[in-house]
């Protein structure tokens, strides 16, 4: 069997017997697990002269290099975190360009593949992750790799509209079309993909199926990432912290309410906290039975845009806490730490909301997690954004419009007072959803369409 070799941005050895952090490295660590193979990309470190270290754990090899600070400031803080993320998630106007950063994105991906070459045997199958990494495959092939390339993006992809406002977005597309296969999470971000070949640059679409641009040939598939539901189970069954979160100082049981996100404006902090603090207006009778705990560990704290919405979100909670608080209940509690996934999923366990509302995520695999994590004879109710990609599979969760703050509180109030036999129907259904699509069908599907496909010959007249 072939080996699989992974390239993502961020790569750090997982140990045996331990837990993955959750989304990617989840999904690619047991992707490698099953299989054996290398594990590639950056570990992480910025220094003057950073270097290739390789460490085998089981049956994976772990090869990362680190980054010099100019290839740091324009790759990663760059192009990736300051251009696509922000238009990727359609935010036009927290997104900036500059010619140098893109140039220094290009020469990153350059340098990757360079460094990556000497590591291939001719049957490796490379599966490329994320934004970071759009033009590797281009990279590869102009320094004569022929091995099958394929790429998923993690993240959303946005309508050729948007697209545009990257100044360099025809170029960028070209790059992209050098992969055999490019996996998307939904229809909606494949379509948007198609839209943007067929339209912008007058591709067309095979009767495979194919698509044929900037002559390439190569497929576009919807492959929804999913979690692994039985080991989420046994993680938040097994939880031996303290028995619920937070109670009354009489021991009676609180409802609560739970989230958890990358501290990211992608994420609807913002809204979701006014959604709450308008749920507890407009329903008082609420007030000191519920509590709402939001952990939003912080990420690329370097950049202005995040330490702003920190800084919102310590204002919003502070007042929100100051203006409802009585002495023995806080009806917020804001952390911004990292926790253990095995805590996570304890706390999913015992929560009577998930209350999950990205202004626009790819997948959102917390809301798929805290499903999965849910004791099946007493569910809790999960509140999803309709503009998360788990909202196509899960159905059964109270879908909400993040924008509206009244609609999310009416959602919580509703979720509050569901009745158990509502909650095990929409649990069940929801968890038949998570199980047709779990980690193995996501990592297998992809794999398995890679390896069979054959481009077709391309030029005039094709």
């Amino acid at each position: 069997m072939s080996r699989l070799v992974v390239v993502s941005n961020r790569v750090a050895p997982i140990r045996p017997g331990k837990v993955a952090a959750g989304g990617l490295a989840v999904g690619v660590y047991d992707a490698l697990r099953q299989s054996g193979g290398i594990w590639f990309g950056w570990n992480g470190d910025v220094s003057a002269s950073p270097r290739v270290q390789s460490e085998t754990v089981g049956n994976i090899t772990y090869v990362t290099l680190g980054l010099t600070k100019r290839d740091y400031d324009q790759y990663y803080r760059g192009f990736s975190n300051a251009t696509l993320w922000p238009i990727f998630h359609y935010r036009i106007d927290l997104a900036r360009y500059n010619r140098e950063e893109y140039d220094g994105y290009r020469r990153v991906n350059a340098m990757l593949a360079e460094k990556l070459k000497p590591l291939l045997e001719p049957d490796d199958i490379i599966w490329i992750h994320d934004y970071h990494l759009i033009p590797f495959a281009e990279a590869c092939r102009q320094l004569g790799i022929r091995n099958r390339i394929g790429f998923f993006l993690h993240i959303p992809f946005p309508p050729p509209e948007i697209l545009t406002v990257i100044p360099p977005h025809n170029e960028l597309l070209k790059t992209l079309c050098y992969y055999d296969l490019i996996g998307f999470q939904t229809e909606t971000d494949r379509l948007a993909f198609q839209d943007y070949v067929t339209r912008e640059v007058r591709g067309r679409i095979e009767e495979d199926g194919s698509l044929t641009a900037y002559g390439q040939n190569f497929r576009a598939g919807v492959y929804p990432i999913g979690v692994v539901p039985d080991e989420i189970a046994q993680l938040a069954e097994g939880y031996k912290g303290r028995t619920h979160p937070m109670r009354r100082a009489s021991d009676q049981r609180r409802q609560t309410i739970v989230a958890v996100d990358r501290l990211d404006y992608s994420k609807g902090l913002v809204e979701r906290f006014k959604a709450y603090e308008s749920f507890l207006d407009k329903y008082p009778e609420h007030r000191n039975n519920v509590e709402f705990l939001q952990i939003a560990p912080t990420s690329r704290s370097d950049v202005r845009t995040y330490q702003h919405i920190r800084e919102q979100l310590e204002s919003q909670a502070g007042h929100l806490n100051g203006r409802l608080s009585d002495l023995d209940w806080t009806p917020l509690h804001y952390l911004n730490k990292s926790y253990d996934r095995r805590v996570l999923m304890g706390l999913f366990r015992q929560a009577d909301i998930g209350f999950v509302t990205p202004l626009r995520d790819g997948m959102n695999l917390v809301a798929k997690e805290y499903v999965a994590a849910q004791n099946p004879e007493d569910p809790g109710v999960l509140v999803l954004s309709r503009f998360a990609g788990a909202a196509r599979e899960l159905t059964s969760a109270l879908i909400v419009n993040p924008y509206d703050c009244i609609g999310m509180a009416e959602a919580l109030d509703r979720a509050l007072r569901m009745p158990l036999a509502e909650r095990k129907d929409r649990y069940e259904h929801m968890m038949c959803a998570i199980r047709a699509a779990d980690l193995d069908a996501w990592r297998d599907n992809f794999l398995r369409d890679l390896r069979s496909f054959v481009s077709r010959p391309t030029g005039p007249g094709k």
